[in-house]
């Protein structure tokens, strides 16, 4: 009898600790009727006066006329400002799942790093992280067609973009220096203690612009990689993560800049990013649907802390995806 016990026992912990190695693989399709937060596409502006509004939504400055001109003939037509839902990010722990497509396993035979967490030698609590991540092209207002035969809106469907699984430079800091090696800059107390001012105009609006090293409360924008230095929670992490990839996207020049005056008449590559021209909504594992102070969505660099609570769980609740806003000003009418 004892025997038996005891070959239960090891057989319950050898799957414990399979399980424990082996990260789930689990997700859900965005669903735009429960799962989206639509406040946040606001408020939207004609020139620099607001022309619709909905609760307490953030905005950033806008171009002050309301009339543009595109064109080498120039045409005339009207400056609209708005925050356009056209791109999805997750935050994965087991290489290739796909949580925004209902924990789809995309194997594709090329091994990459699962997510780990680490402990330092010194004991002092505080470990790092690694996670992968994917970027996928969402258009919802387009393939929803809320809105017909309106310029300014992204066309396409759902597309995944990119897999950090097949980029060399995701698990290597030194590697990643290629793309920022201005990040050698930062690497010292001042700069660190800069980003603390970066924290507090996160979590009363947008960050500083010009602190472009920082990621507001959650540490240093550097390197552009999966790494976590300090990992005080799956949500931290993963808004961490997410901003790092589109600093990253970028630079690399697959991301560009639509906002402003240079936007008004199409994108334009802007290879530092401008981390206040974009607005995040948990989607996964809880959809961040709920109105705090008015608001739902969240500035990349706000405190997890009060947004980011019982948004993570065992098992199920580990991986992330974010619903991105950008910031989309448009000359209507070229």
């Amino acid at each position: 009898m004892n025997r038996l016990l005891a070959v239960l026992l090891l057989w319950g912990c050898a799957a414990w600790v399979c399980a424990a190695e082996t990260p789930t693989c689990k997700g859900k399709f965005l669903n735009p009727l429960t799962d989206i937060c639509w406040s946040c596409l606001f408020p939207i502006s004609l020139g620099g006066a607001p022309l619709a509004t909905l609760g307490k939504q953030e905005d950033i400055d806008n171009p002050p006329s309301p009339l543009c001109s595109c064109g080498t003939n120039p045409s005339i037509g009207l400056s609209i400002g708005f925050w356009e839902p056209a791109r999805q990010i997750e935050v994965v722990r087991k290489p290739y799942c796909l949580v925004s497509l209902g924990g789809l396993d995309l194997s594709l035979g090329l091994r990459a790093p699962e997510a780990a967490r680490f402990t330092r030698a010194e004991g002092d609590g505080d470990g790092g992280g690694f996670y992968q991540a994917h970027v996928y092209a969402n258009p919802v207002l387009s393939w929803l067609e809320v809105v017909t035969d309106f310029p300014c809106l992204e066309k396409g469907s759902v597309d995944l973009l990119y897999l950090t699984e097949l980029d060399p430079l995701w698990n290597d800091d030194e590697l990643a220096l290629i793309l920022n090696p201005e990040a050698v800059l930062f690497a010292n107390p001042v700069a660190v203690a800069a980003c603390a001012a970066d924290c507090v105009a996160a979590s009363t609006g947008f960050g500083l612009r010009s602190l472009f090293w920082c990621a507001g409360c959650q540490g240093g924008m550097y390197p552009l990689n999966g790494h976590v230095p300090y990992h005080l929670g799956g949500v931290r992490s993963a808004a961490l993560i997410s901003q790092r990839l589109l600093a990253k996207l970028h630079r690399e020049l697959l991301a560009w800049g639509w906002h402003g005056q240079a936007g008004l008449c199409g994108p334009y590559f802007l290879p530092i990013m401008d981390k206040t021209a974009y607005k995040t909504q948990l989607t996964y594992p809880i959809p961040n649907t709920a109105q705090d102070n008015g608001r739902c969505c969240q500035p990349f660099g706000r405190s997890t802390v009060l947004w980011g609570a019982g948004k993570e769980f065992p098992v199920g609740g580990e991986d992330f995806s974010f619903l991105l806003f950008r910031k989309r000003n448009c000359c209507v009418g070229y």
